[in-house]
């Protein structure tokens, strides 16, 4: 019995069937925003959710079965238990909110597609160096708002009339979103210089900062490849070791073989 269901946890028509039924509700998910879709088909929606929770349920059931206590020492196995167990809390009075977590099935396609997931894992992994480039950044912020405010807040309160205004505006200019045409050049026609305020700022935060981000990205995407085709490696190395011990054995019995048929050829 055991056999059987991990053959079946981890077999490849399994996941795919999987992979497919999560595709298959995201579909759903997003057709019930159709109030015209609803008025025909909600029980077909509803019917469906409720095959999707249970086919669900019941991977989660047989994949502890099969692990036992290292399904819940793997994060994404960890990930995928949550997220089944917040569908299955009835959505009665003060759960209303549940019922829009349930879009967070759909993140389950990370655990089953593996690239996904290696992208997921890379930038878990470069979470401290982007909470630096963050923290310094936000520091940049912090002082050109000050100075924005400080500079533009009498001529243009829309825009920097407080401190929050400051940094709201500045974070459009980031963006580079209508920067130009739509805040800068007014703002010139008023201060002709102001362009030395903002050229350095766009320069600084939005061009190297955002490619810093970017830059520890690729590197530990790269790392990540780099182990896994180290894993590789190993591998084969072992599956090699392997063979040329299973060779070396099977020679020594060719050896005793032919000695044993000498022997009897003698006699």
């Amino acid at each position: 019995m055991y056999g059987k269901i991990q053959a079946v946890v981890q077999s490849k028509n399994f996941t795919n069937f999987i992979t497919l039924l999560i595709i298959l509700n995201g579909i759903t998910m997003g057709l019930e925003t159709s109030k015209e879709f609803m008025v025909n088909f909600a029980s077909f929606t509803s019917l469906f959710n409720t095959f999707v929770i249970s086919v669900f349920t019941v991977e989660i059931v047989m994949r502890i079965y099969v692990h036992r206590l290292s399904f819940f020492k793997d994060p994404w196995s960890i990930f995928d238990f949550t997220i089944v167990a917040i569908s299955l809390v009835p959505l009665s009075a003060g759960f209303e909110i549940l019922r829009v977590l349930r879009v967070l099935r759909l993140f389950r396609l990370v655990t089953v597609v593996p690239q996904m997931r290696k992208i997921v894992s890379a930038l878990i992994s470069v979470i401290p160096g982007m909470l630096s480039i963050a923290a310094l950044m936000s520091l940049f912020f912090y002082i050109f708002a000050i100075m924005a405010t400080q500079l533009y807040s009498e001529k243009f309160p829309q825009w920097f009339g407080t401190l929050g205004e400051s940094f709201y505006t500045l974070f459009q200019i980031m963006t580079l979103e209508s920067w130009s045409m739509g805040i800068v050049r007014p703002i010139m026609e008023v201060y002709p210089l102001a362009w030395i305020f903002f050229v350095p700022f766009i320069f600084i935060v939005t061009f190297v900062m955002i490619n810093l981000i970017v830059a520890i990205v690729v590197d530990a995407m790269s790392i990540i490849n780099k182990k896994e085709q180290e894993h590789i490696v190993e591998e084969v190395q072992v599956a090699n070791n392997s063979t040329n011990s299973e060779l070396v054995k099977l020679r020594e019995e060719i050896t005793e073989l032919k000695s044993l048929i000498r022997a009897g050829i003698k006699t």
